[in-house]
């Protein structure tokens, strides 16, 4: 793990792609077992329940590589040309079967494509952030100077955002370092740095504000 607050090109793919595989590692899983019962000519019985369970795994991992495309990739989208409601149909697959609701503002405004990727990114965080349920609101604006101003808000029991996950969303290194789980954070303060803005995380119990201002193009 890196202790330096700036990590090479070589470490953030590594650990992107470590939280990337750790995402998709849970329904390839039940996949496998799923094939395992289909190749089990004695559990013929349980034959149509695998593969159900597969058609879901399948699902599953689109629904999720979409999303991560979106968050990570190289989505294939023109800067300038990422809609909320392009969002929305990502997010709301992706966290269907999780605890928090998704709420979203009304609005027509089209993101950038970096201010696509942290909004996406913020909204995964905040609803990791609620275990126990509660509710994600999501809004983004149009700032003074021609910027993009984006307000995650996670509220419910339990909410918690440790303090490595805070200290990476402004750049600063965790104590122990990067890891698997602080490096998505610190990606979303690089891609909102980079393009002339910032991240700001403010915590109390059972809330938190994320926030975010991205530069106009």
């Amino acid at each position: 793990m890196s202790t330096q607050n700036t990590l090479t090109a070589a470490e953030l793919a590594a650990l992107l792609s470590s939280r990337i595989c750790h995402d998709i590692a849970g329904p390839v899983s039940a996949m496998s077992a799923a094939l395992s019962v289909l190749d089990d000519e004695s559990a013929s019985d349980m034959h149509d329940d695998a593969v159900t369970l597969l058609r879901t795994g399948v699902g599953r991992i689109r629904t999720r590589l979409d999303y991560m495309r979106m968050c990570f990739g190289a989505s294939g989208v023109r800067v300038g040309e990422v809609s909320l409601a392009a969002i929305r149909a990502l997010a709301e697959p992706m966290f269907e079967e999780s605890r928090p609701d998704l709420r979203w503002a009304d609005s027509s405004l089209t993101l950038s494509q970096p201010a696509a990727r942290v909004l996406l990114n913020l909204i995964w965080i905040a609803v990791d952030s609620l275990p126990r349920g509660g509710d994600v609101s999501i809004e983004a604006a149009p700032g003074a100077d021609g910027d993009v101003r984006l307000q995650v808000v996670a509220a419910g029991q339990r909410l918690c955002l440790d303090q490595a996950c805070q200290r990476a969303l402004c750049g600063e290194c965790p104590e122990d370092g990067y890891d698997g789980r602080s490096i998505q954070p610190y990606y979303v303060g690089l891609i909102a740095r980079e393009s002339g803005g910032r991240v700001q995380v403010r915590l109390d119990e059972g809330h938190m504000e994320l926030v975010a201002l991205i530069g106009a193009d």
